[in-house]
């Protein structure tokens, strides 16, 4: 081979521009790679030309090329150590064959003897590499009329451009590989971030339920106790049967016990059960809900609400697991898990010596918190439908309901959560009327029917309503001027009503219809209604 000079030509030093302007251009590899080629064979006449990269541990095969058929790439595919190509690869330097028809091992795969282009006579092949390993080939066909090129200039320029060619191919080999594992990466997020818990006989699709639901699946196969903590009405029960059915004790009994509902005389009884004779009225023996949950679950609901005497002895339980009944003298022992439930405030009732901090440590395992009906308001559809339909099944009924009456549903305040709820809806079913369509006016709390009305005021500080009427809006009648015939605020513009005169005013001016004076007082139906509670004004029946 002769010398390779080390000057450049005009030509070349503007294809080697052209080849890097190209190679920065885009991030899609294959049109880089075609363009790559493009700009060889305008500026050098470079052409038929090809680059071929590694397909897998064994092969290389055309990626990108110039002057060839579709047939002809497809046939461009190289085992390594085969042929020409294949050579290239395994030792990793440049080849060159001025008369390819003269070479007993280049196989014509791409360029075939018959072909019409006769005049295809010179090889000319560079290895493109990254670092030491060698990825691909970068090859080139000369004709007769090319004479007068060197084939040192065209390995000089090819191995400058495979150069560069390499560097992309890696560094969009890298990006690829990093964008794969970013998309896998996002797509296990999102699947873990959509994943659905799905507890029987409970609907939340919430994101708050759904960290629940969440919790309870990872605390159920264990035996940790639990403590349920909760507003009352928000579903503790149905969460505390469902780590049992989620449990390895799911084939054993589930006891449960609600502590308030008790005096604590018969609170030990019931817990721990009694011998004959134990008592007035012990006229045998009785297990109590520790031995009866024995190899399951107890469950012991309002734990909040026991004595400070009844705290020690369950204390004991639940450390040693073993009693004994009242009246007794032999020591049981049980295999328990305990599931607690409360409303209360179990930290601020340790502090003011309400309830033991050592029994808090015991029962405070694992705590998982239901959130109020108000702060997953997007579940509030699915339970109406649900409590709808189970009403239709066991009444024979074809209740359906209007969009005014769910968007009631959604604004209210469910101060007694699913359980509040779940009455309303049987309230307003069984004394719906007419055509089985639920109307913003069946609803309970549109008729001032509502005890939420009532609770609201005080359910952790929550506003009762707040009525936007302007106080220059309306005035207070005068001696000659009888309510219900009031001017406005031109007649008496020092006078500003109350809230509660406004109220007045408004129901007097509509005739004591509510939806009427809530459209003329710019509000709903339902503020309205919160408002004349509020004001303890009792709406007139004309």
């Amino acid at each position: 081979m002769k010398n390779l000079a080390m000057h450049h030509n005009p030509q070349e030093l503007t294809a080697m521009y052209e080849v890097s302007k190209v190679l920065s251009s885009s991030l899609d590899l294959d049109h880089i790679l075609n363009d790559v080629l493009k700009t060889l064979d305008i500026h050098l006449h470079m052409s038929p030309a090809m680059i071929l990269l590694r397909m897998d541990d064994s092969h290389v095969g055309v990626m990108a090329a110039t002057g060839l058929t579709a047939a002809e790439m497809e046939r461009g595919r190289y085992r390594l150590g085969e042929g020409m190509i294949g050579k290239i690869m395994r030792a990793g330097m440049p080849v060159v064959i001025p008369d390819t028809s003269q070479e007993p091992e280049f196989l014509h795969r791409t360029v075939q003897k018959d072909h019409a282009r006769q005049q295809l006579h010179a090889f000319v092949g560079v290895p493109i590499k990254v670092g030491f390993e060698c990825i691909g080939v970068l090859a080139i066909y000369r004709t007769e009329q090319q004479k007068g090129v060197s084939f040192g200039s065209d390995v000089r320029m090819l191995q400058m451009v495979a150069n560069l060619v390499g560097q992309t191919v890696s560094l969009h080999q890298g990006i690829t590989a990093e964008r794969n594992r970013l998309i896998q990466e996002t797509h296990r997020l999102q699947k873990e971030q959509t994943k659905r818990y799905n507890i029987d006989n409970v609907i939340g699709n919430s994101k708050a339920m759904q960290a629940v639901f969440a919790d309870v699946h990872q605390a159920a196969p264990s035996k940790a106790t639990v403590l349920l903590r909760g507003e009352s009405g928000t579903g503790k029960e149905v969460i505390a049967r469902a780590i049992h059915e989620l449990s390895p004790r799911r084939d054993k009994p589930f006891v449960k016990l609600n502590c308030a509902a008790l005096p604590e005389s018969l609170l030990e009884s019931e817990l721990f059960g009694h011998e004959r004779g134990a008592f007035t009225g012990a006229t045998q023996e009785r297990k109590g809900r520790f031995e009866l949950a024995d190899g399951g679950t107890l469950f012991l609901d309002e734990i909040g609400e026991i004595s400070a005497s009844f705290q020690a002895k369950l204390l004991r339980v639940l450390q040693e697991r073993e009693f004994e009944r009242v009246g007794g003298t032999q020591t049981r022992r049980v295999n328990v898990r305990i599931i607690t439930a409360t409303n209360r405030n179990l930290e601020e009732a340790v502090s003011k010596g309400e309830f033991r901090a050592d029994l808090y440590y015991r029962i405070n395992v694992v705590s998982i918190f239901l959130p109020p009906l108000r702060e997953r308001r997007e579940d509030i559809p699915a339970l109406v439908n649900y409590f709808v339909e189970r009403f239709n099944d066991e009444n024979n009924r074809h209740i359906q309901y209007n969009p005014d009456a769910m968007q009631t549903m959604l604004s209210c305040f469910w101060p007694g959560n699913v359980r509040e709820m779940e009455n309303c809806i049987e309230r307003t079913c069984t004394m719906l009327r007419g055509d089985e369509v639920i109307r913003q006016t069946d609803i309970p709390c549109q008729r001032n029917q509502c005890l939420s009305m009532s609770l609201r005021p005080a359910a952790n500080g929550h506003p009762i309503v707040t009525l936007s009427v302007p106080a220059q809006s309306v005035t207070p009648p005068t001696s000659e001027q009888p309510a219900g015939t009031r001017g406005t605020n031109e007649d008496t513009p020092d006078q500003p009503l109350s809230e509660r005169d406004r109220l007045i005013d408004a129901m007097e001016r509509c005739g004591w219809v509510q939806a009427k004076a809530a459209r003329m007082l710019n509000t709903t139906t339902r503020k309205l209604g919160y408002a004349l509670q509020k004001h303890r004004i009792e709406v007139k029946r004309l």
